[in-house]
């Protein structure tokens, strides 16, 4: 893959998503992705409502629009008995206070892809997730026929979890979607823990057959 050029370098810089990122943010988002979103959606994201983002900025541009956006992450906290992974993150999941953190959106204009800028954006996602003594994973989905997008997220060491048919309805027209999940140590340890509970469970019954089967022949010796 060749990296676009530049009449000047690019100095990449990432910082809060603000209310004056509104018209720009509807903009790439309304240039980045089929699906189109509320009007809420957007002041929730520059307002932080129940929603954490990143912006990204090149305060190098030679047009002097060095604050303008040129890519975003946005991302929610949720509980994971609410979330549609709960069962794939261990036994103790259900637990009220356990969470997860689902990736809304994430974008980069045409002009400054290929630049690492999305990976940046997803490890922050994943440093901001693991700050969280709570959360077990991060996840999201990816429209099935988004190469790039697919192959980004497996080398960031997420996990294909499930095809979900026709999850996306576009232009009146239905597209799959995969889900893709990316674990938190704590979550490994507790599918770890799960596994180890159940195979002693399983341990443990074969022993007490064992032992109902012994005291059985015992007691069929007894009778001859």
């Amino acid at each position: 893959m060749v990296a676009p050029k530049f009449s000047t370098k690019p100095k990449i810089c990432y910082r809060p998503i603000r209310p004056s990122d509104l018209e720009t943010l509807e903009h790439i988002h309304t240039k980045v992705f089929p699906v189109r979103y509320e009007a809420t959606f957007f002041h929730d994201v520059v307002n932080g409502c129940d929603i954490v983002s990143w912006g990204v900025v090149d305060s190098n541009r030679p047009d002097g629009r060095c604050d303008e956006l040129i890519g975003f992450v946005t991302a929610r906290v949720v509980f994971a008995k609410e979330s549609e992974i709960v069962d794939l993150l261990g036994y103790d999941s259900a637990k009220s206070d356990q969470t997860v953190v689902y990736i809304l959106t994430l974008g980069v204009v045409d002009t400054y892809r290929k630049l690492g800028i999305a990976s940046s954006l997803i490890k922050e996602v994943i440093k901001y997730a693991s700050s969280i003594p709570t959360c077990r994973a991060v996840y999201l989905h990816v429209i099935s026929y988004n190469k790039p997008a697919i192959f980004l997220y497996k080398k960031m060491s997420f996990k294909c979890i499930r095809r979900l048919q026709e999850f996306y309805l576009i232009n009146g027209l239905h597209y799959d979607s995969y889900l893709f999940m990316y674990y938190l140590l704590p979550a490994i340890v507790g599918y770890l823990r799960s596994g180890f509970k159940l195979m002693a469970a399983r341990l443990c019954k074969c022993k007490s057959d064992d032992r109902k089967i012994s005291k059985w022949t015992k007691c069929k010796d007894k009778i001859r």
